[in-house]
């Protein structure tokens, strides 16, 4: 698959992954917008937030990356190598 196709499956609930990454079990999936409401935010400047706006507080979608080492990475960005690589697949 290529970018565009990736960010498709994205879009509609499905985990993506390069075959030319290094780590097997690294792989993408998309955190759709949402409201959050102030007694789930843990941060405190964020519950803060949430709690000046009316008791919640309206959260963009972002793409997250489980990481070679098991972590979450909150706001993947695409490197130009990514964008133009045409070995994305969708993992199950």
């Amino acid at each position: 698959m290529n970018f565009g196709q990736a960010i498709e499956a994205l879009k509609a609930g499905k985990k993506v992954s390069r075959a030319g990454w290094n780590g097997k079990s690294m792989y993408l999936w998309l955190m759709p917008a949402a409201t959050v409401p102030a007694e789930w935010c843990k941060e405190p400047h964020l519950k803060q937030l949430a709690e000046e706006n009316g008791g919640s507080v309206e959260a963009l979608g972002t793409i997250r990356m489980r990481t070679a080492d098991k972590k979450v990475l909150t706001g993947w960005l695409a490197s130009q190598s990514d964008m133009l690589a045409e070995d994305w697949q969708v993992i199950e």
